[in-house]
């Protein structure tokens, strides 16, 4: 079963995944990333292995020093040695495949977009968010070739996690 989970910036994709992730019994792997907040204001994004729970950073304002992404440095560094790796160890190890988000930012890495390729392409559970309005292959190949894409909105943000677990339950 591949899942594709997409709406807009803020609605809950990441807050989905991670209640979804703790209700499956299946053995998952892969990379979710989350915000980081300071005083209220987002400074920056983080990347965590879903099996392992190292972290590092995806973006940051302050505290990376690669290609420049709106108001962000990008740390491709640490999202192909935590997130790219985690989803390649996925492909060897877990039962479901999560990967949050493939976006604009991950996109920039080559060995990310080679492990979400490698996973769309398996026979592995897959649980991954998309960017809504991406017009990159790889997100425009998720959005038409998953078993199911999931629009989430805050008003159906209760109903599609019940359903996602449904999903990978049946």
């Amino acid at each position: 079963m591949k899942v594709g989970i997409t709406g807009n910036p803020g609605v809950g994709k990441t807050t989905l995944v991670k209640r979804v992730l703790a209700t499956l019994p299946l053995r998952a792997g892969g990379m979710i990333t989350e915000e980081i907040r300071k005083c209220g204001y987002r400074v920056g994004f983080l990347v965590r292995d879903v099996a392992t729970g190292k972290e590092g950073f995806l973006a940051h304002r302050h505290l990376c020093d690669g290609p420049g992404f709106g108001r962000y440095r990008l740390c491709l560094k640490d999202l192909e040695e935590i997130g790219a790796a985690a989803i390649e160890r996925a492909l060897a190890e877990a039962e479901l495949i999560v990967i949050d988000e493939v976006g604009p930012m991950e996109l920039k890495s080559p060995r990310f977009i080679a492990a979400v390729e490698r996973a769309l392409g398996s026979n592995k559970h897959l649980l991954v968010t998309v960017h809504r309005a991406s017009n990159h292959h790889l997100a425009y190949r998720i959005r038409h070739e998953v078993d199911h894409l999931v629009r989430l909105t805050k008003s159906n943000r209760e109903e599609k996690i019940q359903e996602v677990i449904r999903l990978f339950s049946g």
